[in-house]
């Protein structure tokens, strides 16, 4: 428990730091990093700030146990107070993975196969309870940590309703919401019940302000209060727009040192002399796409023999949720038919496609640099910051070819070569173009790209939102 209020709070699902429990008993942490972590280190060390987050697993729990109130120390955090909170195990599961990644996601990213899923049974039900409290365990330590009249700043999908159970609990905070995922519009949004739907809307409308990565996905929020609450609810509660960018700073000073160096002398003996190529770095997240844009890297090949043996598709799907049978799947099929082009394609001197599925950052910052192309082709996405570094950090100007569904199609598709995610032959002209951009062009259109990118950094996102809401 603070011994003083806070005025400035976070509020997300993973927080600053992570644990894991040695042999020996023993704890060790380590520091994350992301937007968030940039931003809250923006407002400064004369400001009384706490991060409310949850434990993630069996080290963080220890850690909690081991804490004062569940304030970790500081030493581990960079000197920030954190609040980590201990949610039983199974309420967080069914919170964490039954609705928010297996109900909210799937609606956001529009990604059912309707004729099968959604099914909204009595398991459902039980799960979206635990969605409930594990949302109310927030809200309660948020009210406990705040001073009166602080600025409380609740992160993303997982915790929807806190805003409203916050609200009940402390009628005087500032309490802003920011959505980092897209925004159903109605028609799609209207596929969870009724009740469910209206209850996710009220609780984001008990902030003073709720924030998104894009217009668009702002009027979609928008649209679905007025086809789910009724038209002119009288909410109070003011609608913005934030675009987070990229950390030009940190990404071009971590980009240049000794092991992105050599990671890079890999890459390129790995591609060969003289080949160009196609870069993408995701995790293997259902949204982002990577089966669809192999196939148009098939579909490349297949239509433009020209290219075989003079480019390479340097592809790192890094694991994401493989607690989850379905993306356990996908990432079997994405291994599948990268396996089956370069059987159908490869030659002795050549392998079409690199693909990498152990997450290593230095060589996804070594393939941003030496990239000709890059290829961000989500079926939907908040923002996608792969979209916005590469070109922050390349090293002689890429071409990227970007899904009109990604958030980030806002800022950069003047400058991008854009296409249709579910159109494959479309996909595959657009790699064709990309690749045949005179240098110049390509250069020229890779800085207004960086340009457009590094627009809203994390500082400055984080602070934007912080100031807005204190209004």
């Amino acid at each position: 428990m603070a011994t003083q209020g806070a005025e400035v709070l976070v509020a997300s699902n993973r927080g600053p730091v992570s644990y894991t429990v040695g042999p020996d008993g023993s704890l060790s942490s380590r520091r994350g990093g992301g937007g968030l972590v940039s931003g809250l280190s923006a407002i400064g060390p004369d400001t009384d700030a706490v991060w409310v987050c949850a434990a993630l697993g069996d080290g963080d729990r220890e850690a909690v146990r081991r804490a004062d109130g569940g304030l970790l120390p500081a030493e581990d955090t960079g000197g920030q107070r954190v609040r980590m909170l201990d949610i039983d195990a199974e309420v967080y599961a069914d919170a964490y993975n039954g609705i928010a990644n297996s109900a909210l996601w799937f609606v956001h990213h529009m990604m059912y196969q309707t004729p099968l899923e959604p099914v909204f049974d009595a398991e459902f039900r039980r799960q979206w309870d635990a969605y409930r409290a594990y949302n109310q365990a927030f809200a309660e330590a948020l009210a406990e940590e705040a001073a009166p009249g602080a600025a409380v700043l609740i992160q993303d999908y997982h915790l929807a309703l806190a805003p409203r159970m916050l609200r009940k609990l402390r009628p005087d905070l500032r309490i802003g919401h920011f959505s980092h995922t897209p925004w159903a519009p109605p028609d799609y949004f209207r596929l969870l019940p009724d009740d469910v739907a209206a209850e996710l809307l009220t609780g984001i409308l008990g902030a003073d302000r709720a924030a998104f990565l894009t217009r668009r996905w702002a009027d979609a929020f928008t649209d679905c209060c007025h086809a789910v609450l009724g038209p002119g609810i009288p909410s109070g509660t003011e609608i913005g727009v934030h675009g987070l960018g990229a950390d030009a700073e940190f990404l071009r000073e971590r980009a240049h040192r000794a092991d992105v160096d050599e990671r890079m002398a890999v890459l390129r003996e790995q591609i060969g002399e003289g080949r160009r190529s196609i870069v993408r770095v995701d995790r293997t997240e259902l949204s982002k796409n990577i089966v669809r844009g192999l196939l148009a890297y098939r579909r490349l090949l297949e239509d433009h023999p020209e290219w075989r043996e003079r480019v390479v598709h340097v592809a790192f799907a890094y694991p994401s949720r493989q607690d989850l049978a379905l993306y356990r799947s996908y990432m079997d099929e994405v291994r599948r038919v990268a396996e089956q082009i370069n059987s159908e394609y490869g030659t002795a001197g050549w392998t079409p496609v690199m693909l990498h599925l152990d997450d290593d950052f230095a060589r996804s910052l070594a393939a941003y640099r030496l990239a000709d192309v890059a290829l961000v082709n989500p079926i939907r996405d908040g923002m996608n910051l792969v979209a916005k570094e590469v070109p922050v950090v390349s090293d002689e100007g890429v071409a990227l070819v970007l899904s009109r569904e990604a958030g980030a199609y806002e800022e950069l598709s003047e400058h991008a070569i854009t296409v249709n995610p579910y159109d494959v032959v479309g996909t595959a002209e657009a790699l064709h173009e990309a690749l045949t951009l005179p240098d110049a062009a390509r250069a020229e259109r890779s800085k207004h790209l960086s340009d457009a990118a590094t627009a809203l950094p994390p500082t400055k996102w984080f602070l934007d939102q912080l100031n807005a809401l204190r209004g």
